[in-house]
């Protein structure tokens, strides 16, 4: 199958990016594979965070209520079905659970998967989104994926097993690092010192939006996840108070990470 993608060098930064001309989806030349070690989730949020992922669980559910508010505005979950793509210790499953959905979760870590189910009853499977014994043969409502789907080499793979995942009519929600935010567009020097070895692709609101259109997914929503001002080194940063930083952040979802719905065309 030939790829949809038409990747040429990145005009200013050729050594590290190659950008897909049709979508402006950028290929991070310089990722490499790793294993993810059973310690490697806690250990990467406790080096991001100063806390472990388990203590960290009340803002963490406070952040998954907020994600399925989200949600709520494009699906009702009574009796819907959920699947959440690399659902660590389980606490959006949990929440959304709560909320009416009927949850499933696939977790790489087998730890993370164990304490899903033995500590919260949840129908969580251990292993890779991309082995096939493992692949869910159902399809679901919703697919969720946050700073998941970064981490595949293989993008148009991996939105194609989403797809198949998703009914007609269904969302997909998924949460991304994002290039349309202040450290890439106004301090990139910072933001290739900083990029994570194992992130192989980069979006921004625009180019996720073309990508899934590829695949029938139409984009209904997305939206700032922070506000960071002081990160930009340019003259929003400079000139801007914040409350107008944000009124600009949420218009041109300006920023480091970002939120996305997309529906499924049925």
């Amino acid at each position: 199958m030939s790829s949809i993608l038409e990747l040429e060098p990145h005009p200013e930064y050729p050594e590290a990016y190659m950008v897909c001309r049709r979508t402006g989806v950028h290929f991070y030349k310089l990722a490499k594979e790793r294993d993810y070690e059973d310690s490697y989730f806690q250990e990467e949020y406790k080096n991001q965070y100063k806390k472990t992922y388990y203590e960290d669980e009340p803002q963490l559910r406070n952040l998954a209520k907020a994600r399925l508010e989200m949600m709520s505005a494009f699906q009702d979950p009574k009796g819907k079905t959920l699947f959440e793509i690399g659902s660590a210790a389980g606490f959006f499953l949990s929440e959304a659970e709560k909320k009416g959905y009927k949850v499933k979760g696939l977790e790489l870590s087998s730890t993370e998967a164990e304490y899903s189910k033995n500590k919260l009853g949840l129908d969580v499977v251990s292993g890779s989104f991309l082995d096939d014994s493992i692949f869910p043969k159902e399809t679901f409502d919703a697919v969720c994926a946050f700073f998941v789907i970064e981490h595949f080499p293989n993008a148009e793979l991996v939105l194609e097993r989403i797809n198949k995942l998703l009914k007609p009519g269904g969302l997909l929600f998924l949460g991304l690092p994002s290039l349309n935010g202040p450290s890439f567009q106004t301090n990139p020097e910072e933001w290739f010192l900083t990029h994570p070895s194992d992130h192989f692709w980069d979006y921004s609101p625009d180019s996720l939006k073309k990508m899934l259109k590829m695949y029938g997914l139409v984009t209904v929503y997305r939206k700032p996840m922070s506000y960071h001002p002081n990160r930009d080194k340019g003259w929003k940063g400079k000139y801007l108070t914040h409350r107008l930083f944000v009124r600009f952040a949420n218009l041109s979802c300006y920023a480091d990470t970002f939120h996305s719905i997309a529906i499924k065309k049925i």
